[in-house]
């Protein structure tokens, strides 16, 4: 089995990390680069950079901040935000990125997907997906940093970002983001079982026990956390030894 992989995730905003809930009441976290140093010495398996404002006040992601991070760390680095072209994936990926997360782009112009999987390989190309419950076990993508519901089915689009090339999908829980109760391990699990490219949970993460069950339940081959991580209220260490006593299968 492959190790799962352990993943903090830096939401910027004005060039500083933020953390809100339901992607709404956003508070300052912190420095981005400082953060991200941190997380490289305490040996994450990868990092995640979103600046989550850059497609609602269209601009594109601070290049100068990407290098920043990249050159204060050692470990892989997914850069999202502001994504509208191809040549906007050559720039974070020349800027020090070593994949991109595509979002609302990808909802609006999927021929980007494929594109960008043909040029610069499907292990560069993250979709990440913004899902919002409809129902019992429905779920719409939202796009917009989450403020634009549209009427696609998680699981379909899921599948056709699959089959246009897409190397992995970050899904988000809207409902449960920063709310610290948990995985939406349902949704998780739905996307998992529908998609066969690595699926990373993100949106709830609370305690040890709330990874343990997005990785095994969900099987997810990933978890995103922020508010846990950010805070101090756990270390890597910390996680990767209580996943391996879990008999989750982690890089040490």
């Amino acid at each position: 089995m492959l190790a799962k992989r352990i993943i903090p995730c830096l939401d910027i905003k004005d060039g500083r990390v933020v953390k809100g809930v339901h992607f709404e009441n956003l508070k300052d976290a912190g420095d981005p680069v400082a953060h991200a140093q941190y997380y490289s010495d305490e040996n994450a398996d990868e990092l995640v950079f979103l600046d989550i404002s850059a497609t609602i006040e269209k601009r594109k992601t601070i290049k100068s901040l990407v290098r920043n991070v990249a050159s204060s760390i050692s470990i892989p680095f997914t850069v999202g935000g502001g994504i509208g072209s191809i040549n906007d994936i050559f720039v974070l990926l020349e800027s020090g990125a070593d994949k991109v997360s595509i979002n609302t782009c990808a909802v609006k112009n999927p021929e980007i997907i494929y594109q960008g999987a043909k040029k610069f390989g499907s292990q560069c190309i993250v979709v990440a997906i913004d899902a919002k419950r409809l129902r019992k076990k429905t779920w719409h993508v939202h796009i917009d940093s989450g403020k634009l519901p549209t009427d696609i089915d998680v699981r379909d689009w899921a599948k056709r970002v699959e089959d246009l090339g897409a190397g992995e999908i970050l899904l988000t829980s809207i409902d449960a983001d920063g709310t610290l109760k948990g995985y939406d391990v349902e949704l998780t699990r739905c996307i998992t079982e529908t998609v066969r490219i690595p699926v990373i949970a993100s949106g709830g993460a609370g305690s040890l026990e709330h990874l343990y069950d997005a990785l095994s339940r969900g099987n997810a081959s990933a978890v995103l956390l922020a508010s846990l991580l950010h805070y101090r209220i756990l270390t890597i260490k910390q996680i990767k030894k209580f996943l391996s006593m879990k008999k989750i299968p982690v890089r040490m």
